[in-house]
């Protein structure tokens, strides 16, 4: 281990070679295996000692089912690298995962722009640097121009990744739209080929486990794209066209399905997470 790799963590699990110099491996078996994690590589410690280096990891995937064996078990990551698939499965995936996310992110500069977006509008914020800290709830960013931004995991409402031309570079970059202070923003961010892998794989997982799947009338609809871009609640009626009552009623309903939380008792409401996403949706249909 050279001075600067540190170690993350240090557990028990097992590993599946499921695909080895590009040949699927249809009758590979589990090895049970001591998992130490550091700031450059993965060792897998089994009788045979296998490593995959950090850097060298081209795509993760949480399912890559070559076998019975594979299938059989519930929870693992598998990390592709050159012509080779490796799964490994942690006794504690959760923690795995983020210790993996922790050793591949922390310390890395990437290019942000923030907002991007806010409250639905386009801004005029510049690209500038960011170093990157990961925490079991959040991404943090501490910019180079000073700002310190915060995306809470359990806060994402939506994701889209598309190839942009960044300072004469072409570059995938993540949009990732979370909310400050009660408002939407989107923030953009992109990287080198690894540290946009891993960054993706870790915002794409928070906002599938909050992507809202809701059957909601056009008017609801409309009560959220209201909110969304500003509207108070006390001007919903008017903005919307329907009454107080009808209002009311409607944000019962919201509130009930976690589409918007009190923020003051009966008199003002801010979307949740849920909600921001049926808005984004809602704007996509426009």
């Amino acid at each position: 281990m050279s001075n600067t790799e540190k170690k993350i963590a240090d557990t028990q699990g097992k590993y599946l070679l499921a695909v080895s110099q590009g040949q699927r491996l249809t009758d590979a078996e589990w090895q049970n295996c001591r998992i130490i994690l550091t700031t450059e590589r993965i060792a897998l410690m089994a009788d045979d000692k296998r490593q995959i280096a950090l850097d060298e990891i081209d795509r993760i995937a949480d399912r890559f089912d070559v076998n019975q064996q594979s299938a059989g078990v519930s929870e693992y990551v598998g990390f592709h690298v050159g012509e080779d698939v490796i799964l490994v499965s942690a006794s504690n995936h959760a923690e795995f995962e983020t210790d993996f996310y922790r050793a591949s992110l922390n310390g890395a500069v990437i290019r942000v722009q923030h907002p991007a977006l806010k409250g639905g509008v386009v801004q005029n914020a510049e690209w500038t640097k960011g170093r990157l800290k990961v925490s079991d709830e959040a991404l943090q960013v501490a910019m180079a121009d000073g700002q310190a931004v915060t995306i809470d995991r359990a806060d994402i409402g939506d994701l889209a990744v598309e190839d942009k031309d960044i300072g004469g570079e072409e570059r995938a970059v993540i949009e990732v739209e979370h909310s400050e202070e009660g408002i939407s923003v989107e923030t953009h961010l992109a990287g080198d080929e690894f540290h946009a892998t891993v960054l993706q794989v870790m915002l794409e997982e928070s906002a599938e486990q909050n992507r809202a799947d809701l059957d909601l009338s056009s008017t609801e609809k409309r009560v959220i794209m209201a909110l969304h871009s500003g509207v108070s609640p006390f001007d919903i009626p008017n903005f919307v066209g329907i009454d107080v009552e009808k209002t009311e009623a409607i944000f019962d309903r919201l509130i009930e399905l976690d589409v918007i939380s009190v923020v003051r008792e009966r008199t003002e409401v801010n979307l949740t997470t849920k909600g921001r996403r049926v808005a984004g949706e809602r704007m996509g249909e426009q």
